[in-house]
């Protein structure tokens, strides 16, 4: 039973022993981790994140959240549309604001 099974798909299993020993490899697997040169896209995101994280992104975002807030209070009869797009800004918000209010509490991410 087993001898019909290796004659047919003897290449599949070939392919999968040899896949899992390079995987397995340690000097494969520490020269995944040595990192290499800079890519690059990494210096316009790091802009970008500096520009989303700084002083004047949290005082947008607070204000922001504050306009869009007393609009769905106040509001009056606003439309569906606009609701929802009152929603995005307050999230979108939330999100610019909440990696300033994490560093004031202290929580940090990884350090790479």
């Amino acid at each position: 039973m087993i001898r019909p099974l290796l004659s047919r798909h003897w290449k599949s299993l070939l392919g999968a022993a040899v896949l899992g020993a390079v995987a397995c490899s340690p000097t494969i697997a520490s020269a995944a981790g040595a990192g290499g040169g800079a890519l690059p896209w990494d210096a316009p995101l790091t802009t970008l994140m500096k520009d989303l994280t700084g002083p004047f992104a949290f005082t947008i975002s607070l204000l922001a959240f504050v306009v869009a807030g007393v609009v769905l209070i106040f509001g009056g009869e606003v439309s569906e549309f606009i609701r929802r797009l009152l929603y995005v800004v307050m999230v979108s918000a939330m999100l610019v604001s909440v990696t300033n209010v994490a560093n004031a509490l202290g929580i940090t991410g990884a350090l790479v």
